[in-house]
């Protein structure tokens, strides 16, 4: 399809507060192939969008989420992560089936697309039922597996590389995979080892949860006499891409380790503040050059995956705990929603900024409301006024995804219906 949006402003996230004012943008092929004040006149589209009163901004990446917990959106709550997390989660998600996840990945992506959200990076259980979700609702993602099975010593014990050699690239490209390594404190140092190597055999980038609260880094000290960033270090688990959830309890040890290694690491402040594990340094971060992505986690910590709330507290959080207004700007964070998880995904230079060669994942925000208005600057109105619901188009990978506020790929009905059916199966 080739569309046309006109009479548009857009923000394009490729050089600093780079604004379009009135703008034409064309999409052809899945790829935005004209950006300019002029209309293009020899460009002949299927479908014109009348951008007035909008702004264009790339489609909002959620770098770090587990979707199919929507299943689990308030329940136990008011739990520290340990609680939360081996009383609670765990044996609720021994009751799962394949189909539960399928349907619990459709509602996640449901929220995330009427919020912005095109793009996510993923782990979590049935794999292969999550990536059957991102191929029929047309959402691009990253999705995490570790091939290996291993015994209670780290041996491994089974490998099975089907799910890479399924969905790695595959529906043109949307899909990308990597290997999942939840944490260190759910793995020991040989099964860390040899997930490294199968990382570096794979090529893949691996995903995984780092120094998310207190008790991880002193239990890690007890097991491996060394924190999480430095076993991580010694195992070769950072001698590949690495995205790194979390982070909030660096040492300025591990801060040199993960900027030496070039880990991408993914601010989760919701989560992070909900489960009370603290708040990431992001400030300190950023200014040592270290990429910081932003993500929501599952809806069971959050509750919700609505990434313009995320960017809104994301904004806020440092300045007051630093107390300093210029520590963390709004494009800063606009930034971290955006380029910054193009590059934790795997995607760097396909999405995550607007400019002519791009691949066409980009949403429309009506401006055109009373919270906003009026639009001073427009930078400032995305990541401090902008609510998820006033999101009005998501075009990914070209294709018109929902558009005034409808939601074309997804049954939303048939998918509350079954994930309520799984919630009262599984939790009474």
């Amino acid at each position: 399809m080739k569309i046309l949006i006109k009479n548009v402003d857009i923000i394009t996230c490729d050089n600093h507060k780079k604004i379009i004012k009135n703008a034409y943008l064309a999409i052809e092929n899945g790829y935005i192939t004209y950006i300019g004040n002029d209309e293009k006149k020899d460009f002949k589209p299927d479908r014109v969008i009348d951008g007035k009163n909008k702004v264009l901004i790339p489609g909002l990446i959620n770098a770090h989420t587990h979707c199919a917990m929507t299943i689990f959106r308030n329940f136990a709550n008011d739990l520290n992560l340990e609680e939360w997390l081996f009383n609670n989660i765990l044996p609720a998600e021994e009751k799962l089936l394949p189909e539960d996840v399928y349907w619990g990945t459709l509602l996640g992506i449901s929220e995330m697309i009427k919020t912005g959200t095109t793009a996510f990076l993923d782990m979590y259980l049935h794999m292969d039922k999550v990536a059957e979700a991102v191929a029929d609702a047309g959402i691009r993602a990253n999705l995490s597996k570790n091939p290996l099975d291993f015994d209670e010593n780290g041996k491994v014990i089974n490998e099975d590389y089907s799910f890479f050699e399924k969905w790695h690239n595959g529906e043109n490209g949307r899909l990308k995979t990597s290997l999942e390594v939840h944490s260190v404190y759910l793995y020991n140092e040989e099964s860390l080892t040899r997930s490294a190597e199968c990382a570096k055999k794979l090529g893949a980038r691996i995903n995984i949860h780092i120094l998310e609260t207190v008790r991880e880094r002193e239990d890690s000290f007890k097991k491996y006499k060394m924190s999480p960033a430095e076993i991580a270090l010694k195992t070769g688990i950072l001698d590949v891409p690495v995205t790194a959830a979390h982070c909030v309890h660096l040492s300025q040890k591990d801060i040199e380790i993960i900027k030496e290694k070039k880990v991408d690491v993914v601010h989760n402040p919701s989560s992070n503040l909900k489960l009370g594990s603290g708040i990431a340094k992001v400030p300190e971060l950023l200014k040592s050059g270290i990429n910081v992505a932003l993500g929501t986690d599952g809806a069971a910590s959050n509750n919700n995956l609505n990434m313009m709330e995320e960017m809104h507290l994301a904004a806020l959080i440092h300045k007051g705990v630093n107390m300093d207004p210029t520590c963390v700007s709004a494009y800063d964070v606009l930034n971290m929603a955006t380029v910054n998880g193009a590059k934790a995904l795997d995607f760097e230079g396909e999405i995550g900024v607007i400019k002519e060669g791009m691949k066409a994942d980009v949403i429309l925000i009506d401006m055109d409301k009373p919270h906003m208005w009026p639009v001073n600057d427009l930078v400032s109105a995305v990541v401090y006024s902008v609510q998820g619901s006033d999101v009005d188009t998501v075009i990914i990978d070209g294709n018109i995804v929902m558009e005034k506020g409808e939601i074309k790929t997804i049954d939303e009905e048939r998918v509350k219906f079954e994930v309520e059916k799984t919630a009262k199966r599984i939790l009474g």
